[in-house]
């Protein structure tokens, strides 16, 4: 291998390295907040439906301005909306945690700082996936980034609950005050790492043409994207839930707080984590796996929904927990994988920014619903959750067909 190539190895390497670094701070700025949800609710002295806005309104936020800063970076630029998203989820950091900080009750202004979280991680997160396209051109170099990318999501998952657990237990506001500092390096690695080419003014599309290829795109593919799309809120609804149903009783059933709570947290994820990446493996570019890994993982998801009645053990209630979290990992790459290999390339950019946006509508309805039916009987809460993969699998089963091809 010569200097030069050596240099574009290294060049590559640094690239991979920024762009993995976006959806890592993301998935940190918003899933580390979860296991410190119980200590806010005391220091803010606010209710646990209450905390539960406190990742609601970055995920309602993110719904809205995700396919328009999907459009807008087709028609400006990738690097152009990716710079002042992560500049904006680094002031909504900052005033999140400087407002905890100095305030006597700084709950507004911490919701405040989440909505600029939220538009930050709609102008950031979803932007990488067609990035990776415009910067490796070879279909094997964007699929082995792209892979690495989702893997860098995956360990902001995993550690996420660990390192927001471990900086509030220095201070309780720390976690607010840390996403500037991650926003940071990531926002100086973009800037001075990945180049992207100026945009041909000949290929500006206007709003109506966005819009049109959005329309045209549901008229043909309608009846399983939006199963796909329904599958994917489901998900995150029953994740973002069981996440924060689980914090909450880990602390005041159990009193496991801190670090320990946080390992304890990451339990589940980390069996996601496995889950996903197996599937991904395994499902390959077979639409036929990919119905029936799906169809498994919401099966899976849905029996262990139904035993989080008996669980009132600590140890059967993180085997309930881990077998979700196994179930939900199994179904995730294969709705991803449906979108990406079933539609033509024009119109996946657009069509996986309104899945990002559906699954957020998940995460922004997972822990104020939860919240609610925590002081019910927990039957009420299973039976929903029961429902919902019922729901799930019904879609999946019955509305994915393994024939559906793009023209």
């Amino acid at each position: 291998m010569t200097m030069t190539e050596k240099k574009q190895q290294i060049d590559k390497g640094w690239v991979i390295v920024s762009l993995s670094s976006i959806p890592l701070i993301m998935t940190l700025g918003n899933s580390m907040l979860i296991p410190i949800l119980p200590m806010l609710e005391n220091k803010v002295d606010i209710t646990k439906l209450q905390t539960s806005y406190i990742i609601t309104v970055y995920s309602i936020v993110a719904i809205i301005c995700i396919p328009i800063a999907g459009y807008l970076s087709d028609r400006f630029g990738r690097k152009k909306i990716i710079i002042p998203a992560l500049i904006l989820t680094g002031i909504g950091g900052l005033i999140a945690g400087i407002s905890s900080w100095k305030m006597d009750d700084p709950y507004v202004l911490i919701i405040i700082g989440r909505i600029l979280q939220g538009i930050g991680a709609s102008g950031a997160m979803p932007i990488v996936l067609p990035l990776v396209g415009d910067i490796f051109k070879s279909d094997k170099e964007a699929s082995t980034t792209l892979g690495i990318v989702e893997t860098s999501n995956t360990i902001g998952k995993v550690l996420s609950p660990i390192l927001g657990a471990a900086l509030a237990g220095v201070i309780w506001f720390l976690p607010f005050l840390s996403i500037p500092v991650f926003s940071l390096v990531s926002l100086l690695l973009v800037i001075f790492l990945i180049k992207e080419k100026d945009k041909d003014p000949e290929d500006d599309i206007s709003f109506q043409t966005y819009w049109q290829q959005i329309v045209s795109c549901f008229r043909e593919h309608a009846r399983w994207l939006i199963a796909v799309f329904i599958i994917g809120a489901i998900l995150m609804f029953i994740l973002f839930g069981f996440l924060f149903y689980l914090s909450n009783i880990l602390e005041d059933d159990f009193s496991f707080e801190g670090v320990k709570k946080g390992f304890l947290l990451a339990i589940p994820l980390l069996a996601l984590a496995i889950a996903s990446f197996s599937a991904g493996k395994f499902i390959g570019d077979d639409l036929l796996r990919m119905k029936w890994l799906l169809f498994v993982g919401i099966v899976v998801t849905g029996i262990s929904v139904i035993f989080i009645i008996w669980a009132d053990h600590f140890i059967s209630l993180i085997i309930t927990f881990l077998c979700c979290g196994i179930g939900i990992g199994l179904a995730l790459p294969p709705l991803d994988a449906l979108i990406t290999k079933s539609l033509d390339q024009e119109v996946r950019g657009v069509i996986t920014s309104v899945y990002s946006a559906m699954r957020f509508i998940g995460v922004a309805l997972g822990p104020p619903i939860i919240a609610v039916l925590m002081k019910q009987n927990l039957v009420w809460m299973s039976s929903l959750l029961v429902i919902c993969a019922l729901i799930a699998g019904v879609l999946a089963f019955k509305q994915i067909t393994p024939e559906q091809k793009t023209t």
